[in-house]
């Protein structure tokens, strides 16, 4: 396998799940008695441009289809970190009338709503008919397609150029992150500014967040790495952000590389600190496995040991990386009979790979459990404060990363 990137052949592994299915394939109960299909699920690290990568093995179009279940709106603190991105980026840039927003993966529209609000002119682009729907309701344009390099060229040739671009948690998920790179570049006006925020990669290895590796995430991403390919495209990280959401992620400002708007020093110091912490070099990278499998040690022995003392766990949050956990982990409905979100999407289907049950959250109030296990640990607050109820009968919440502890 050669990087997605640079092109250099792949030869170091930098973590192995083993086999799981999609993490957003959720199940009806009719698809239960059909095979359902495994993808090896492992990243390789490139020891030339530190692109951390999954192995080749499947098309976009067969992870994001047209009832693709994760509606970004659900959660009401991604909800808010949108509405106050949106008011900053209006007031940095100028946005008005006159100026074009573009969002690609707009998903339901949680974010660019806040764009029509004001009158800003805007358009979404999104592949998944279930998320482009919703966002269509809401009255935001929304081209249905996956986003590259040619669709990126067609839209600039119909003079429809963007003086901003985003892109919230699509960068990792794009298979050619250099065709994606070259259609943004053709997509920006002379003047005009990209964001995009992803998990930093610093972060994941740092507090062992393996659980956010999944199908759909072909790409884990360091700032050094990111300004690389940007470059490659002439366009230039000129300015960066550490973000809280997600366990810790980057949002990144690029523009043209001939863009007169100088670079931040917070680019260059934070691109020192990656190299300080060794993120361009193996030693960082070919641990981690051992680490993620005490992490999978750890949520066992946990769950065994409150099966055998009879207290009753049940898990929240039907997320992709509570999928990979369980699956990564083994975990069956013996271990948690169920897990409760709050998408109506997801209810009554089941997490694939595990065939855990997924219930509405009132579940929690009839059931009682003992321990409440929250999947998507980076939410955790939210999830305590909307369910804190269940201290009444002496439940109690717990994370398994990056080590099992109760909150």
């Amino acid at each position: 396998m050669k990087c997605r990137h640079c092109k250099n052949e792949l030869q170091h592994v930098f973590l192995d799940l083993g086999f799981a299915p999609p993490s957003n394939a959720y199940l009806t109960k009719d698809q239960l008695m059909q095979s359902e299909t495994y993808f090896p699920l492992r990243l390789f690290v490139c020891n030339s441009c530190w692109l951390v990568q999954t192995d080749d093995y499947t098309n976009a179009d067969k992870l994001f289809s047209s009832d693709y279940a994760y509606f970004s709106s659900i959660s009401q603190s991604w909800l808010e970190h949108a509405e106050n991105y949106s008011s900053m980026i209006t007031d940095r840039l100028g946005l008005n009338r006159n100026s074009f927003v573009i969002e690609l993966a707009s998903n339901d529209g949680y974010l660019l709503k806040n764009f029509v609000r004001e009158g800003v002119p805007c358009l979404g682009i999104e592949p998944t008919d279930s998320t482009a729907d919703v966002a269509e309701k809401s009255g935001i344009p929304v081209l249905r397609e996956f986003f590259g390099g040619p669709l990126g060229a067609q839209l600039a040739s119909d003079g429809k150029q963007a003086n901003l671009i985003i892109g919230n948690n699509v960068y990792a998920h794009v298979p050619d992150i250099n065709d994606f790179t070259a259609g943004m570049k053709a997509l920006l006006k002379p003047e005009g500014t990209i964001t995009l925020e992803f998990p930093h990669l610093m972060r994941l290895i740092e507090f062992t967040q393996f659980d956010t590796v999944y199908h759909e995430h072909y790409s884990y991403l360091a700032l050094g790495t990111v300004s690389q390919i940007f470059e490659s495209s002439g366009l230039r990280v000129f300015d960066v952000e550490e973000l809280s959401t997600h366990g810790g992620s980057l949002r990144v400002y690029g523009c043209h590389q001939n863009d007169t708007r100088p670079t931040s020093s917070t680019v260059t110091e934070l691109i020192q600190i990656e190299k300080d912490q060794k993120l361009n070099s193996l030693e960082k990278y070919l641990n981690f496995q051992n680490r993620a499998n005490k992490v999978k040690d750890n949520l066992l022995s946990f769950l065994l040991k409150q099966k055998e003392a009879g207290k009753k766990v049940i898990a929240y949050g039907a997320a992709a990386k509570g999928n990979t956990l369980l699956n990564f982990a083994g975990v069956k409905p013996d271990l948690l009979p169920f897990v409760c979100d709050a998408a109506p999407s997801k209810q009554g289907k089941m997490l694939p790979g595990s065939h855990i049950p997924i219930l509405p959250p009132a579940e929690l109030q009839t059931v009682k459990p003992d321990w409440v296990l929250i999947l998507p640990w980076n939410i955790a607050d939210e999830v305590i404060k909307q369910h804190d109820y269940i201290r009444k009968w002496g439940g109690q919440f717990v994370v398994a990363v990056p080590d099992m502890v109760v909150q």
